[in-house]
């Protein structure tokens, strides 16, 4: 069997990425694993007549531009606003919003007056690293050894930075390489106001937030947005795997085929460059293979051994894999009840973070360093059924629990198949403190330990980002020096996924511009030959 692109997974970079080749003619095939698209972005019924997104579960980073060149709207996808971003309850009876038409400074000066002036000091700081950053979503960055080709990368990110004040370039100096422990303290005065954007530092992230990186693992959280509202977050009707459904929409009606239930093998090699895949003891020949997975997977288990330097087999060997993830859903027969804030109310569509300072942070990643998980993890909890009411029955309710700090390797000796159910009865307990009756009030559950993501969506290590989101894997350096640009160290071999530029999150971007790199370079290749 052969075609022009075969595409090593459904997830959604793959068919974001499919979509974008066979709009320009290509003929395109994708090859998925599992018994349906979307990878980590999809929906299960885990409970009967309960629905929820099982691995990633919220929309903001979705990139507009692939919403609008693939017409997701028209294919299905709809995204609703949380009516309040998001709501921290901490103790002492203590609590705080945030959202949009100043909510969240109204909030920070109910607390600490000075923490409003503060917010707006640290807004004018965003002001001018996110603006960079967004311009670099939907481009390759520039790296070395590119030659010529490389020239218009590295001169437009020296445009970028060229007439920065001093200032300026002070401030996007700290983000890039500062804690965001260090210049959160810096700013504000209440523990609730660090831990509301504390918490962006960390999520899929082994760190404490006061490793250095951190702060730019926040920004990477403020650059999206959600039914056309900037730094938003929302929900995708019928669960995030209503976002791939309609991707998937959009791929077969450009003539994508995508064949599933076919685990890729190995990819074929020939005279030094990449001529297909096996799957299923088949080969599917191509001349362009492009991988949707994680990068040390795909050298690591598909690229033989050799066909590739020694330095760069060395290097994906040793690519770091860890976002200490574990992720569940609960089926509720009943609404929570907080404390801090009873009864119901908007408050119960937000992200509700349960991490009520910087230090509880701290303490969870150090609880996790020596003991392999936290025991007083952090956690967001959305219910999104108060905005969706198709996933569950009426009056119930469900619930996703995304937490930290669940190490994948538990050490000698220890395995998540026997403290799957130890950690799960943790993170519920850490609930019902703050929302007393919770544990009662759940009918079933969905556990995904890290081993479990890995298993399920070949999630490296649980690593949802495809790759630890530190200062030695971002920007030019992911996956590699040399190889930022989506062209792998192999002739005719892309990466499309996650762990390519700009990083993790469901966000299409990487998808995007792998289709740019091919695209590149055939209308190149088409020049030579002519």
């Amino acid at each position: 069997m052969s075609g022009e692109v075969v595409i090593i997974g459904a997830g959604h970079n793959g068919l974001v990425c499919g979509t974008y080749l066979a709009k320009k003619g290509l003929k395109v095939t994708i090859l998925e694993a599992a018994g349906t698209v979307g990878g980590a972005a999809v929906t299960d019924e885990f409970h009967p007549g309960f629905r929820n997104s099982a691995a990633s579960y919220t929309v903001s980073l979705l990139n507009p531009t692939v919403i609008k060149d693939l017409e997701l709207e028209r294919h299905g996808l709809k995204v609703v606003l949380r009516k309040i971003d998001n709501f921290l309850p901490g103790v002492d009876g203590k609590y705080l919003l945030g959202g949009r038409e100043g909510l969240t400074r109204a909030e920070l000066v109910r607390h600490h007056p000075e923490d409003g002036p503060a917010y707006d000091r640290y807004l004018a700081e965003l002001d001018t690293v996110v603006p960079l950053i967004k311009k670099w979503l939907l481009r390759a960055p520039p790296g070395p050894g590119g030659g010529a080709g490389g020239l218009p990368s590295l001169l437009s990110l020296g445009r970028d930075v060229v007439g920065m004040s001093t200032d300026e370039i002070r401030i996007l100096h700290d983000y890039a390489t500062k804690s965001e422990g260090d210049i959160l303290d810096r700013h504000f005065t209440g523990d609730l106001a660090k831990a509301l954007f504390g918490f962006d530092g960390i999520v899929g992230n082994f760190a404490s937030p006061y490793s250095a990186g951190t702060a730019y693992v926040l920004l990477h959280h403020l650059f999206g947005e959600a039914a056309g509202v900037a730094g938003a977050w929302g929900h995708a009707i019928g669960g995030m795997g209503a976002i791939s459904q309609a991707m998937a929409k959009a791929a077969r009606e450009a003539g994508v085929d995508i064949v599933l239930n076919s685990p890729v093998d190995e990819v074929i090699v020939e005279k030094g460059r990449a001529a297909g895949v096996i799957s299923g003891g088949k080969a599917w020949r191509s001349d362009t293979v492009i991988a949707n997975v994680n990068p040390r997977l795909l050298f690591e288990k598909l690229v033989p051994s050799g066909a590739v330097s020694v330095q760069a087999e060395g290097h994906f060997k040793r690519w770091a894999c860890e976002s200490a993830t574990f992720r569940m859903n609960v089926a509720l027969d009943r609404l929570p009840s907080f404390t801090v804030l009873p009864g119901r109310g908007d408050h119960l569509t937000a992200g509700i973070i349960m991490a009520p300072s910087l230090a509880y942070m701290d303490t969870a990643y150090l609880q996790a360093r020596t003991d392999g998980w936290a025991h007083d993890p952090i956690i967001e909890m959305l219910i999104p059924s108060t905005l969706d009411d198709s996933l569950a029955p009426k009056g119930k309710h469900v619930a996703s629990l995304f937490c930290q700090h669940f190490r994948y390797d538990l050490g000698v000796g220890r395995s998540w198949d026997d403290e799957r159910e130890a950690a799960a009865d943790a993170v519920i307990a850490t609930v019902e403190r703050h929302a007393p009756g919770f544990a009662k009030s759940i009918l079933g559950r969905q556990i995904h330990s890290p081993l479990d993501l890995e298993r399920r969506f070949g999630l490296i290590g649980g690593d949802i980002f495809h790759g630890k989101m530190g200062l030695d894997q971002l920007f030019s350096a992911r996956p590699m020096i040399g190889s930022a640009d989506y062209r792998m160290p192999l002739k005719g071999l892309y990466l499309c996924g996650s762990g390519a530029h700009p990083g993790g999150g469901v966000t299409g971007a990487p998808g995007h511009n792998a289709a740019q790199a091919v695209l590149a370079d055939r209308r190149w290749w088409r020049r030579k030959a002519s």
